[in-house]
C-alpha cells in the first residue's frame, strides 16, 4: 500500500522534434511518483489519496491505466495541479493549484482506508503530502503507531513535521535526502559526521533503519547500529529529480519480498540510478534497475 495524500495533475507543455509544441498530461505527486517505481518494480500496489473535482477523475484514470490500484476519497472539491513550460530547455511554472486541506470527515474516511489497506499489505510506503495544510503531521503519528500494531512493516519518504511526526508512531525504514535533514535543522552540515549523528537521533526516535540519499555521494543507511555505504554505478543523468523516491520505492519492494536490508538498498540504490537516466519520474524499467543492481555495493562506511 502507498499512501499518497495528494496526488497531482501535471499538464507539461514542451518541444517536439520539428519545433512544433507538445502537450503532456499526466499523474504526478511523490505518492504517485512511489507507486510507480514499486509498480514497475513487480509489486501490486494500492494507491490511497484523496482525489476531487474534474482533475481528480482524470488522475484516477491516469493512475488506473499505470496498473496502481486506486483507493479514493472524495475531497470534495478539485484536486491539485501544476502547468510547467519546458519549451525553451528550462522548467517555468505557469500555474499551480495547491490541493486544499482535508476536512474532518474526509480526514476520517481517509485514515480509515489507509488504515484498512495498510493492514491487508506486505509493507506500507508513507509519501509526504504537497504541502503541510492538507493532513496534520499527527495523522501520520497515528497511521505509523497503527500499522505496526496490526504487523505492517512501514517505509516512510518524509521529511519536516510529517517525519518527526511519524517517527513518534514508529518506522521500520525512514529514507530522507541529507538536504532535507539540514534544512529541517536536524544536521549543522552536510559533513558526514554531522549526517551520522543526526541519523542516530532518528532512529532513536522511532526509525528502526534510517536510509540518506547524497545527491551524488554515496547513501548512508543505518542498520543495526552500523553505518553502511551505498555505492551505485556513476551514469549519465539526464533528469536527477524523483531518484529518492525511486529508491524508497525499490527498498520497499524488496522488503516487501522478504529481503534482507543490505539487498533493500541495493535494489533502492539501482533504482534511484536507472531513474536518472531518463525523463519522467519514477518510470526506471525494471530490467534496467536488476542489471544496475549487479553493480551497487553496500558495504561498511569509510571515512
Amino acid at each position: 500500500m502507498v499512501f499518497a495524500p495528494s496526488p497531482l495533475l501535471t499538464i507539461t507543455l514542451d518541444t517536439a522534434p520539428g519545433g512544433n509544441t507538445e502537450l503532456h498530461v499526466h499523474a504526478g505527486g511523490q505518492g504517485h511518483w512511489i507507486a510507480r517505481m514499486a509498480v514497475n518494480l513487480g509489486l501490486d500496489v494500492t494507491l490511497t489519496g484523496a482525489f476531487g473535482g474534474e482533475s481528480g477523475a482524470v488522475l484516477r484514470d491516469l493512475i488506473g491505466r499505470e496498473n496502481i490500484t486506486v483507493r479514493a476519497v472524495d475531497l470534495g472539491t478539485e484536486s491539485g495541479s501544476y502547468v510547467h513550460d519546458r519549451r525553451d530547455g528550462e522548467r517555468t511554472e505557469v500555474a499551480t493549484i495547491d490541493p486544499p486541506p482535508l476536512a474532518r470527515h474526509a480526514l476520517d474516511d481517509l485514515f480509515g482506508l489507509a488504515l484498512e489497506c495498510g493492514a491487508g499489505a506486505d509493507i506500507a510506503l508513507l509519501g509526504g503530502p504537497h504541502t503541510d495544510e492538507v493532513v496534520p503531521p499527527d495523522f501520520y503519528r497515528r497511521l505509523c503507531s497503527d500499522l505496526r500494531s496490526l504487523g505492517t512493516p512501514v517505509v516512510a519518504d518524509l521529511s519536516g513535521p510529517t517525519a518527526t511526526a511519524a517517527l513518534a508512531g514508529g518506522l521500520t525504514v525512514l529514507k530522507m535526502s541529507h538536504e532535507d535533514l539540514v534544512e529541517d535543522g536536524r544536521a549543522d552540515s552536510e559533513d558526514p559526521d554531522a549526517l551520522i549523528d543526526a541519523m542516530r537521533a532518528l532512529h532513536d526516535e522511532g526509525a528502526e533503519t534510517v536510509v540518506l540519499s547524497r545527491a551524488a555521494e554515496p547513501a548512508l543507511a543505518l542498520v543495526d547500529g552500523t553505518v553502511l555505504e551505498v555505492l551505485t554505478p556513476a551514469l549519465e543523468q539526464t533528469d536527477h529529480h524523483g531518484a529518492g523516491d525511486s529508491m524508497s520505492a525499490g527498498i520497499a519492494t524488496a522488503l516487501a519480498h522478504g529481503a534482507s536490508m543490505e539487498d533493500a538498498l541495493r535494489l533502492g540504490g539501482a533504482a534511484g540510478t536507472a531513474n536518472v537516466t531518463r525523463r519522467g519520474l519514477g518510470t526506471g524499467q525494471r530490467g534496467l534497475v536488476d542489471t544496475v543492481a549487479r553493480s551497487v555495493e553496500v558495504r561498511p562506511y569509510r571515512p
